[in-house]
């Protein structure tokens, strides 16, 4: 049991990890783009991946919440929180993406503005929750 526990630690941790690397993937790319049918094709393509991150996490955390025989601490209840949230930001920025106008290049700047403000809050919420559980 122990054992299982031990290698749930680690893969949450890279876990994390990962899903700060796709955070910064989505900037980058959003950054880069011009082009708004480029730009939600490559998030056609994309997303998945970054969900698939976000399950990974929670799959591991579920897995030591198990070796700890379901203990509902205080720190737990938080991650299981950020989680949600994280999956509602996501959601949202990929609605976001699905109403803008194809054709006009104002909207993608307004997209950007509003989505840069979403990815600096997943970043922050990813952060402290780290940093809270790493000291």
């Amino acid at each position: 049991m122990n054992e299982m526990y031990n290698m749930s630690i680690v893969a949450h941790n890279y876990s994390v990890i990962g899903i700060l690397g796709t955070i910064f993937i989505n900037i980058m790319m959003l950054f880069r783009a011009r082009d708004i049918k480029k730009y939600s094709r490559f998030m056609t393509i994309f997303m998945p991946i970054g969900m698939t991150v976000i399950g990974t996490i929670i799959f591991t955390g579920v897995v030591m919440m198990a070796a700890k025989h379901l203990e509902f601490s205080e720190e737990n209840i938080l991650m299981i929180i950020f989680a949600i949230v994280l999956i509602i930001l996501e959601n949202t920025r990929s609605k976001k993406l699905q109403c803008l106008g194809k054709e006009e290049d104002e909207p993608l700047s307004l997209y950007k503005k509003q989505v840069y403000k979403i990815f600096m809050i997943e970043i922050i919420m990813v952060l402290s929750i780290s940093i809270w559980m790493w000291l």
